[in-house]
């Protein structure tokens, strides 16, 4: 059995006095007005009922102030012995604590010191914490806190429920910005039976009923292709996916990505309608196309965003045509020859595609501030994208880059089913390499192909690496309500 500490033992003890008088945990409590909505009332205006959670009090003779809070808005109450009655103003003073929760009517004024205050004419006790909140967040040991109890850090900390109003928002923008343009939504599935969709490692899963193995999504992109292949014009999901990964400030293992594919598109009017989308979604939540981010000012506002053509800016910092390289010994030799890595910083990657990102990532993409668009990748990337008209080596592919983070991938996409089936092949080879994120044969997705798809284009973004750039965040569990952690010692 848990032992309280003597300000919880208080707070226990208060509640069996409360129980002798009301119900400390009632039913219901028929608000008028959000708090929000209470601040915006004229003076004068009666028989207004709100109600919230308390986070300050100064409780005095006869009179005294509390300030309550909801998710996104606060407000102070003004308790008067002559409004409320001797005997309740005693109930509120020796019974109620920072932190419970308590309904009040009354009217609204404003104070000399021109706060918006409702002046309790009757009040309800709508909830005990038997729990003290914090006085403020300081250091590591708080940091810690913010994660595993993000209750608390939402109770006390302007900023996190800044972050994770504007969330919410994001996601009511998503719908509304691609319902206007005729996309519809769809679900698919978070169990799978093959992993494919990116290059990434899955977390495995059993199927007891059907005795399979499956592996939870990495992706939802062969199955919304399916629907493009079904009839849908334009289809997205908010889609949960899993990759059984590192963690560090810009990945966990859990992550929320965008996906939306449309038919007849290529990846150059998904780069006019992602831009189109990012400056409307900024303008919805923060009300500026500037953002401040790590000390940087990222202008997602202007009307052409800088360009980076992939595969000629690493063939010019590489110094050679690293495309016409077929085995991975012979690239990893080249780079170091150039003194651009060690043979130990490039051991770990196995295949071609592993070291072109590695290396790209390295010395392009860690250099980019502003908001940018790279485009023209190496064909042995992605094995879903479509191979471009002048080059087979090369994929009509884009990300946008911010800060040396990608914020978004799409690409016109790859709908020859015969060219499909031998990039899958190379796939397979890469993974005989060592490569463990490469994918697997989908046969289900290929019989799709074969039945016949449009011109496609699709984009996806992870809506937690965005959130960390809109609101400033160092790290991505920041942005995540209950990111994953460690167990306790």
């Amino acid at each position: 059995m848990r032992e309280y500490n003597e300000q919880e033992q208080v707070r226990r003890e208060k509640l069996e006095k409360i129980k002798e008088v009301t119900n400390p945990y009632p039913e219901r409590y028929p608000k008028t007005h959000s708090l929000k909505e209470a601040r915006e009332l004229s003076d004068g205006t009666e028989n207004v009922k709100i109600a919230g959670r308390i986070v300050f009090a100064r409780k005095m003779g006869k009179l005294s102030f509390v300030r309550i809070r909801d998710i996104e808005s606060d407000m102070q109450l003004e308790f008067k012995i002559d409004e409320v009655g001797e005997d309740n103003y005693e109930f509120f003073k020796k019974l109620i604590d920072v932190g419970d929760f308590v309904g009040a009517e009354g009217e609204i004024f404003t104070t000399q010191t021109g706060e918006k205050t409702l002046r309790v004419k009757k009040f309800e006790f709508l909830g005990k914490a038997l729990r003290v909140l914090p006085e403020k967040f300081h250091g590591l040991t708080d940091t810690e806190i913010k994660y595993r109890e993000r209750y608390v850090d939402l109770i006390m900390n302007e900023e996190a429920r800044k972050v994770f109003l504007g969330r919410s928002k994001l996601y009511a923008y998503i719908h509304k910005f691609l319902g206007e343009n005729g996309f519809l939504e769809v679900e698919t599935p978070i169990l799978q039976s093959a992993v494919c969709g990116a290059s990434a490692k899955p977390f495995y899963t059993h199927h007891n009923t059907l005795d399979m193995d499956c592996n939870l999504r990495i992706a939802p992109e062969t199955y919304l292709k399916q629907c493009i292949a079904g009839g849908f014009d334009k289809v997205y999901e908010v889609a949960k996916c899993f990759r059984n990964e590192g963690m560090d400030s810009e990945h966990l293992q859990e992550f929320t990505q965008v996906e939306w594919y449309a038919s007849y598109w290529n990846f150059e009017d998904n780069i006019q309608f992602y831009q189109k989308f990012i400056k409307g979604l900024l303008m919805e939540i923060v009300g500026t196309t500037k953002i401040e981010y790590q000390g940087n000012t990222l202008d997602f506002g202007k009307e052409n965003w800088q360009r980076i053509n992939y595969v000629e800016e690493l063939t010019k910092i590489l110094g050679f045509d690293f495309l016409d390289i077929t085995e991975p010994d012979i690239l990893k030799q080249k780079i170091v020859e150039k003194g651009l890595f060690t043979r130990e910083e490039l051991e770990e990657y196995k295949s071609l595609s592993q070291i072109i990102d590695f290396s790209y990532k390295k010395l392009i993409r860690a250099n980019i501030m502003e908001p940018t668009i790279i485009y023209n990748y190496p064909a042995v990337l992605i094995p879903l994208a479509r191979r471009n008209d002048q080059d087979k080596r090369v994929i009509d592919v884009f990300q946008v880059l911010a800060a040396g983070t990608e914020l978004c991938k799409a690409y016109s996409e790859l709908v020859d089913p015969v060219v499909q089936r031998e990039t899958f092949e190379e796939q397979l080879k890469a993974k005989a390499q060592g490569d463990d994120e490469t994918m697997e044969m989908d046969e289900s997705f290929l019989m799709a192909m074969e039945q016949g798809m449009p011109p496609i284009s699709g984009l996806g973004f992870g809506i937690d690496r965005l959130m960390m750039i809109i609101f400033n965040q160092p790290s991505i569990r920041d942005v995540v309500l209950f990111p994953m952690m460690k167990p306790k010692d």
